[in-house]
């Protein structure tokens, strides 16, 4: 059966991620800097290029690609828990480019902002802290 904890909504966080920084990157130090232990991340825009990733099961391992052209957020969504003590950002995303071509995957370290607008909301709750998983070998909640 599913192991589940209850939320309440927190404050939310609203803005405009600097031009050239690390897409992921800068979702996490806005976490850190804010204290936001526990929330969930969404946001729109562009990037210049990205990296994004493709979990293997059978090998349970990350395959990273990297698209090199300016391409859209058409929608990133995501989590914030804590592992190894500090915040994580759990974030995936679909980009298009300029023929309508949909990309996606789990966004990585290497992906640029061009222009992105995001918003993290807090959330009232248990703290669940990522542990890595014998069965999937993923780094999941431990509950």
């Amino acid at each position: 059966m599913a192991k589940m904890e209850k939320y309440g909504p927190g404050r939310v966080v609203m803005g405009r991620l600097d031009h050239g920084a690390d897409l992921l990157e800068e979702i996490t130090g806005i976490c850190r800097k804010e204290g936001i232990r526990m929330g969930r991340v969404e946001a729109i825009g562009a990037v210049s290029g990205a990296r994004l990733g493709f979990y293997k099961q059978e090998t349970r391992e990350y395959r990273f690609f990297s698209i090199d052209q300016p391409l859209e957020i058409l929608k990133l969504a995501g989590n914030i828990s804590i592992k190894d003590g500090e915040p994580m950002v759990h974030a995936h995303v679909v980009l298009g480019d300029k023929d309508g071509k949909a990309f996606g995957g789990h966004l990585a370290p290497g992906t640029t902002v061009f222009a992105c607008e995001c918003m993290i909301e807090f959330l009232e709750g248990p703290v669940l802290e990522r542990k890595s998983d014998r069965e999937t070998g993923l780094p999941l909640w431990d509950m």
